[in-house]
């Protein structure tokens, strides 16, 4: 077919590919006089760095028009993202609890601002007097559905309704002495998991020391053993691992922490260390937390009482990373207390403590 070309009136289109003329060669690119529509012919010599000839058909290959960071789509890939509701059990009210003039959950927000690898922070409750609070010190917070059984369920209604997020940051409402470094610690490590080609962990979490034999006794102190390469085996409020050999030779690991632990942590001075305490930072990907608050709950977390066990369960890794410094959760008043103990004691009311 001995067509031509509307672009070059005076050089025919290849003999087996004439142009259309309701098909330009490419939409947002009109045709330059000097640019033939098929790069290949013998008597073009332009660069063909738009159209190329592959097996016979003509290809093109759009330009991005809005470069590579493009107004229109959000910056944010990690959101944190902080579950507060007003009627806890122990603590009614809790998250509003005044702290050296701000409420409480002011104060974990803007601890999460602080971490530099964090967008966008947002409080997610139920409570429309949580919502005034929040406002009223320039916070993000979004009212969320009063029907949710747990935090992460919370956490995870808000994380839907943001797609452009790759990374969830689940901070706890309670811990206002959370550290901005294990935040960017933990953040840093699901970045790296994410990057490994389908093995990387789903969640990550953070650890920390028992400061006390009283904490492995407590079933309110979460334990969490790991493996080798620091994935979680298990969680329990039980002491875990048990150390067998120390306990026969106190008798008991009660009588061991317990009944006299000045001498058996002077006999077992390692004996604190073998335990890793838990706690309630999490990171998830995006894709893992969305699926896990649709599965249904398990057998062991029902018995543990321990939510992660059900990611567990259904084979999700968890990557367990120590934390910077020891955090404080708010469950009762002598928490609370220990709390504005260290902010007076460290003479800010900015939040960029050290706890």
């Amino acid at each position: 077919m001995n067509s031509y070309c509307p672009c070059h009136p005076c050089h025919p289109c290849h003999p087996c590919h004439p142009c259309h003329p309701c098909h330009p060669c490419h939409p947002c690119h009109p045709c330059h006089p000097c640019h033939p529509c098929h790069p290949c012919h013998p008597c073009h010599l332009w660069p063909n760095f738009v159209d190329s000839n592959r097996c016979r058909t003509l290809i093109c290959y759009p330009v991005n028009q809005t470069g590579d960071n493009p107004q229109n789509i959000p910056k944010q890939t990690t959101v944190a993202i902080i579950p507060a509701r007003f009627a806890s059990t122990r603590l009614p009210g809790k998250a509003l609890i005044d702290i050296a003039g701000k409420p409480m959950v002011c104060w974990v927000a803007e601890r999460a601002l602080a971490a530099c690898n964090v967008d966008r922070v947002i409080v997610a409750t139920d409570s429309e007097e949580i919502v005034k609070a929040v406002q009223a010190r320039g916070l993000e917070v979004v009212l969320t559905s009063s029907q949710h059984t747990s935090g992460t369920d919370r956490v995870a209604e808000v994380a839907a309704a943001i797609p452009e997020a790759e990374i969830i940051v689940n901070v706890q409402g309670d811990e206002p002495l959370i550290s901005p470094q294990t935040i960017e610690r933990a953040v840093d490590t699901m970045i790296a998991e994410m990057r490994k080609p389908n093995s990387g962990a789903g969640i990550v979490t953070t650890w920390e020391a028992m400061e006390s034999h009283a904490d492995v006794l407590d079933p309110d102190v979460v334990k969490v053993v790991v493996d080798d390469n620091d994935n979680a085996i298990y969680f329990s409020r039980s002491p875990i691992p048990f150390p067998r050999d120390a306990t026969k030779r106190h008798g008991s690991l009660t009588g061991a922490l317990e009944r006299s632990p000045e001498v058996a942590l002077e006999a077992e001075p390692d004996l604190l260390k073998l335990f890793r305490k838990h706690t309630g930072l999490y990171v998830y990907r995006r894709d893992v937390l969305l699926e896990f608050t649709r599965w249904p709950q398990t057998q062991l977390e029902e018995i543990e009482a321990l939510e992660q066990l059900r990611a567990l369960a259904h084979g999700v890794k968890i990557k367990v990373v120590e934390a910077c410094s020891t955090s404080i959760g708010v469950d009762t008043l002598g928490d609370l207390e220990r709390v504005r103990l260290t902010i007076s004691k460290s003479g800010s009311r900015t939040g960029a403590i050290n706890a």
